[in-house]
């Protein structure tokens, strides 16, 4: 009923988790950064437009000094992001010039969304990047970034960003397959939740608490975000960063992930 509309999107944003991106020494899984580009070079191909919100910035910068763990001192965080964005921008443009597609790099503060004149521009200058052709690559500018200029995680930002680009489709790719009816560490019988329709007490009961150590996020964040995409019509997807792949699933209509449905969609 709802996956079929997934055949023919035309603009959708992905979110990657650090920990899709990071081995737990905190080093880039290189492998699975290829994998992710491959995926959203091939649906660049099909004619559909694509921004990637990527975290893993401090995490790379984390196992570029090879430090045992991401230190909680806020200006130590961001001298890490500076080294680390370096090192995950360059390692994403390379794999997209492999496969034929530019890239481009775009580093955003909460404030900037927040004033309707920058939001403007940055909206225009996305549908710029789109007429060239251009993979937009988001994150946080945690460099510059104050807790007053927080989106506090890039669930978060993603959101904001898919409302800010029109995206018929957010999919947040995370550490786990989807919502669970139940917390999945208590027992194995606990069961994705195939279709979110309203976001109620009894879900945010069952969201659990934060991810995972590498991570700043958990459930609570992306309830977040669908709160924040799905009463523009925008739908939202979790599923696990472990399977690029299966976002191909998703354009052929089959059930991923957990679905929170947009309100015009419902």
């Amino acid at each position: 009923m709802y996956y079929s509309r997934f055949q023919n999107l035309n603009r959708i944003v992905v979110k990657v988790g650090t920990s899709s991106l990071t081995y737990e020494t905190g080093k880039l899984n290189i492998k699975k950064i290829e994998s992710i580009v491959r995926v959203i070079s091939d649906l660049k191909n099909r004619g559909v437009q694509v921004v990637l919100v990527s975290s893993g910035a401090v995490g790379a910068g984390v196992g570029k000094l090879n430090l045992s763990e991401k230190p909680k001192d806020t200006q130590k965080k961001q001298a890490l992001a500076a080294i680390g964005q370096a090192t995950l921008v360059s390692m994403y443009d390379r794999f997209f010039s492999e496969y034929g597609h530019s890239s481009a790099q775009v580093l955003l503060t909460k404030f900037i969304l927040d004033d309707p004149d920058r939001y403007q521009s940055t909206k225009n200058t996305f549908e710029t990047m789109f007429d060239y052709g251009v993979i937009p690559i988001v994150n946080e500018n945690d460099v510059i970034s104050t807790y007053e200029l927080e989106f506090g995680d890039n669930d978060t930002l993603s959101a904001y960003i898919a409302e800010l680009v029109g995206a018929d489709l957010l999919i947040l790719l995370s550490d786990i397959d989807g919502l669970f009816d139940k917390d999945p560490s208590m027992g194995a019988d606990a069961k994705v939740i195939p279709v979110v329709e309203k976001i109620d007490e009894k879900i945010y009961s069952i969201a659990g608490g934060a991810g995972t150590k590498r991570g700043t996020g958990g459930m609570l964040t992306k309830l977040k975000a669908a709160e924040i995409v799905t009463p523009k019509g925008i739908d939202m997807i979790i599923t696990n960063g472990a399977h690029p792949e299966r976002i191909y699933d998703i354009f052929d209509g089959k059930q991923v992930g957990t679905l929170f449905a947009g309100h015009n969609n419902c």
